[in-house]
């Protein structure tokens, strides 16, 4: 089995390895991409919700040639193995140096042992169990055997997490049976077998894991958590360490900063301000809509007393609005077929979108939502709606007055 260097040092970036087997992945003309397997590596590969380190592995050929080859990918077989995939081959017994990227690796660290920490923080205060993590490229999550959390369930474990990151507080790898390690308390146990790698973060968390982690609580720099969501099994948390938290910090005081410009006021003063422009809109809103009913009320006195009945008794109303959108076409129709009888309203809206709106009083038995949707259908276009109201649109405005005409001769 390949010796893993990281189990002891995670702050390990440069180290050297002989070449055990080589596989090829997979192979597109003359490019192939291989998997190499090393006798010890300082390489992460994917596993516990946290993903595999990059890097380079570079050796000599037996002609002198040096050979560099990007790891673009860590991961493990069925038995345990670990393969680094590249894309130049590395004969077995050729003696390799490899490279980790140390920015990747420290990012890592950090949002890794801050979930230790983070998930230590919500069993002493909530008794919240993890029940996994994702390390993600932007955020890591850790989902919480929880049915819910409250502001002040999240601003005490933030707390918390942030004052053990404070003390700089040692954390140490301990290696135990499972029967020893059952006996220390070890939050979580894997069902495996055999000796079991411990993380511990001095009087505050002990921990069965492989990942890599820091030397001490201080290197995680900061935790900040993000926003929840509730899931199948309970609630998943977004949160940020290190770096990564300082990124996010500035992007959402630049963003603060941006909205505050746009009133203007200062950034405390924001969320007053929003409220206030709110409830000035909804207040805008309610006398746009009083005008806009008062206006459709007028406009249907208008039609009705300029349209004469038929010798049936019947007012079939037709009307284009150049300058009225759909929303009055439908108010106006609801108005003309209200509460009078014999009405038929054949409403046209060239505002936007070409619309028609076809209603009709409760007396009446015409099937006003069949003939809309014959008309727009013939004119590629498409409307629905009941017996006595419906509405459609067609593509072409100029269609509007032939189809109205069309409507009212078929009535």
């Amino acid at each position: 089995m390949t010796h893993r260097l990281y189990y002891n040092d995670s702050f390990l970036y440069d180290f050297s390895a002989n070449v055990v087997d080589t596989r090829e992945l997979q192979r597109d003309g003359n490019q192939s991409t291989w998997a190499v397997k090393l006798d010890q590596t300082a390489f992460y590969p994917t596993s516990g919700g946290q993903p595999f380190d990059l890097g380079r592995i570079s050796a000599q050929s037996r002609s002198g040639i040096a050979l560099e080859a990007a790891v673009e990918d860590v991961f493990e077989d069925e038995e345990g193995e670990i393969w680094h995939r590249v894309s130049k081959v590395l004969p077995p017994g050729a003696e390799v140096r490899g490279t980790i990227d140390a920015h990747r690796r420290r990012d890592h660290m950090q949002q890794h042992t801050g979930q230790h920490l983070l998930s230590a923080a919500f069993i002493q205060l909530l008794n919240a169990k993890t029940v996994s993590f994702h390390l993600g490229d932007q955020i890591s999550t850790i989902d919480l055997d929880a049915s819910s959390l409250s502001r002040d369930d999240l601003v005490n474990v933030e707390r918390l997490a942030n004052e053990v990151i404070g003390e700089d507080r040692p954390i140490a790898i301990h290696y135990a049976s499972r029967e020893e390690a059952s006996k220390m308390g070890v939050r979580k146990l894997p069902g495996r077998e055999g000796e079991i790698r411990l993380v511990e973060i001095q009087e505050f968390d002990l921990n069965a894991c492989g990942g890599t982690h820091a030397r001490s609580t201080g290197q995680i720099g900061g935790l900040l958590l993000r926003r929840t969501e509730k899931v199948k099994q309970g609630i998943r948390l977004e949160f940020v360490c290190g770096m990564r938290a300082a990124a996010a910090a500035r992007r959402d005081f630049e963003l603060l900063t941006q909205a505050s410009a746009l009133y203007p006021c200062a950034p405390a003063d924001l969320v007053a301000n929003i409220s206030k422009q709110r409830d000035e809109a909804r207040q805008a809103q309610k006398r746009e809509s009083r005008a806009m009913d008062e206006l459709a009320e007028l406009k249907a006195g208008q039609l009705l007393r300029g349209t004469q009945q038929q010798s049936d008794g019947r007012r079939i109303i037709s009307h284009i609005f150049e300058e009225r959108d759909a929303a009055f076409i439908k108010l106006l129709a609801q108005r003309l077929t209200r509460d009078t009888t014999g009405v038929i309203a054949l409403l046209g809206s060239a505002q936007n979108a070409a619309t028609l709106v076809f209603a009709r009083s409760a007396d009446l038995s015409a099937d006003v939502g069949t003939l809309l949707r014959e008309l727009t259908t013939q004119a590629g276009g498409r409307g629905g709606g009941g017996k006595d109201f419906a509405q459609g649109g067609v593509p072409d405005r100029s269609l509007l007055q032939q189809i109205l005409q069309e409507a009212q001769e078929r009535l």
